[in-house]
């Protein structure tokens, strides 16, 4: 298992399937929809905004989803899948073992698909005038 480390693939994650967590935001995509012809292994990344908290806030957050990606096995992620953990503030006083079950079950649960569009306006309706 890999990390994600690049703006470019956390951005790409962004834009695909999503569970949510009180301690976090599962996002996950499929290499492969990409038109990639990827083998390559299971990337992971963590992030975690400003609202959450100063700095070592945020840290101790990044650090306890590291930990719980660490325990948890690799079987439940899928292969040629690039996965990015957004923090919550709730991962700072969350019980360690609930975190666990929940990316457990986040991982088999069916995700809410993210609009191609994301970020953008939808297309005003155009009226046709009755000939």
């Amino acid at each position: 298992m890999d990390r994600l480390r690049q703006r470019a693939d956390f951005v790409a994650v962004a834009n695909g399937a999503r569970v949510n967590s009180p301690a976090f935001v599962l996002q996950s995509l499929d290499r492969r929809s990409l038109g990639r012809d990827d083998s390559g292994p299971i990337r992971i990344g963590f992030t975690v905004t400003k609202k959450n908290g100063n700095a070592p806030e945020r840290n101790r957050i990044r650090r306890r989803l590291r930990e719980v990606v660490k325990r948890l096995d690799p079987v439940s992620m899928l292969p040629h899948h690039d996965y990015v953990l957004v923090g919550r503030r709730d991962a700072l006083t969350r019980d360690f073992a609930t975190m666990i079950d929940d990316l457990r079950a986040a991982f088999t649960k069916p995700a809410r698909q993210a609009h191609k569009g994301r970020g953008q306006k939808p297309a005003p309706a155009t009226s046709r005038k009755p000939d």
